[in-house]
């Protein structure tokens, strides 16, 4: 007997109906904790009047666009970031290195650091999709440089803050499983992590200007100047730079920052670094003050009293709207005026810093097709 058109749709409802209901489900586990619980956690901050967090500069004023003219450069950003070729890669062996100071970069702001012997993984990202819609969302521009498994063990994650391209779900239960790392991350993003599973004794949650010492590493939560949220709500969990110091070496990572007075300070009070990690990319006049241009991330790094600069937060993923490329010619650039040193990895390329004799790696985006173009102002 042939079922009528509306049976079959009336058959299919309840499993179209659990369906939508797990993508659902998975799209708000991907999310992270609920605004109330955080807005609780908020509350005991100092840098959370009413309940937000909030920085301590006030904004810069944006570009008078049309909703049109915005919707055109959102639609375009990734066709004019995208690289001319394949983007060269560096496959290390990941599983052993402790050195007194080396960093892998493996693109965006995931970075293996080996300090003083220990090994720290900086705001790790693995998926192919920057969003907690699958499907949706900014995609990797190359793939990435090893596989979690090939990592070997990790003393310590350290993230930044709980934005979709620098706290990733998938990433983080990975790396929960597999190794037994603890979590150090700013106020309000340990309750993500628990709402994914990862026990409460793994994760050590800090506020601006307050430190912890694990593994014989001291973490300093700095101030810096960007912002957070995960859902429609901003500003739920604190976003942070941090100090990361062992007893002959100390790093400074930038995570994400605009343009600030809080870089002289910290270099004034927490200085010298013997590496920083700044963001050199997704600037725009849309958002002025919460990403660095690759001349104010130099400007950074010297208030910083930073030695040597590895530029973070571009070529992986097209968030800005300039060329790929772009960030990192104008960086050289700037660093060059200025007299900075810079390390200038491939995606998965391992820098033994504290070695004098060792490379700082070279201009490797010339490499790929269109590459060295002249930048952009």
């Amino acid at each position: 007997m042939r079922r009528s058109p509306r049976a079959v749709v009336v058959g299919l409802g309840a499993p179209l109906a659990l369906g939508v209901a797990g993508f659902g489900l998975h799209v708000r586990r991907n999310m992270g904790a609920w605004p109330s619980a955080l807005r609780r956690i908020a509350a005991a901050s100092p840098h959370a009047p009413g309940g937000t967090f909030a920085n301590r500069e006030p904004g810069l004023p944006r570009p008078d666009l049309t909703a049109r003219q915005i919707a055109t450069m959102l639609l375009r950003r990734r066709e004019r970031g995208m690289p001319s070729g394949p983007v060269p890669l560096d496959v290390p062996d990941t599983t052993s290195g402790r050195a007194p100071l080396a960093a892998t970069w493996f693109g965006h702001t995931s970075v293996l650091l080996e300090i003083d012997g220990r090994r720290v993984l900086t705001d790790p990202l693995w998926s192919r999709r920057t969003s907690p819609v699958p499907g949706f969302g900014p995609r990797r521009l190359h793939e990435p440089p090893v596989a979690l498994t090939a990592l070997g063990e990790v003393d310590v994650v350290l993230v930044s803050h709980d934005h979709y391209d620098h706290l990733d779900r998938p990433t983080v239960v990975a790396l929960a499983r597999r190794t037994a790392a603890t979590f150090v991350v700013p106020l309000g993003v340990g309750a993500h992590l628990r709402t994914w599973g990862v026990a409460s004794d793994r994760i050590v949650e800090r506020d601006w200007n307050e430190a912890a010492v694990l593994t014989g590493l001291t973490f300093t939560c700095l101030e810096a100047r960007h912002f957070s949220g995960r859902g429609f709500r901003r500003n739920t969990t604190q976003w942070a730079a941090w100090k990361v110091a062992g007893p002959t070496r100390a790093v400074y990572v930038a995570g994400d920052t605009g343009a600030s007075a809080v870089h002289a300070r910290t270099g004034a009070e927490h200085g010298p670094f013997d590496l920083t990690l700044v963001p050199v990319g997704a600037y725009a006049e849309l958002w002025p003050d919460i990403h660095t241009t690759p001349e104010e991330a130099v400007a950074a790094h010297v208030a910083l009293r930073g030695s040597t600069m590895l530029p973070v937060h571009w070529a992986t993923f097209a968030l800005g709207f300039h060329g790929w490329a772009e960030p990192a010619e104008r960086t050289v650039r700037a660093a060059e005026a200025d007299g900075v040193g810079l390390a200038l990895p491939r995606p998965g390329q391992r820098l033994e810093l504290s070695r004098p004799d060792a490379g700082r790696g070279s201009p490797w985006w010339r490499e790929t097709p269109g590459g060295g173009a002249p930048a952009s102002d």
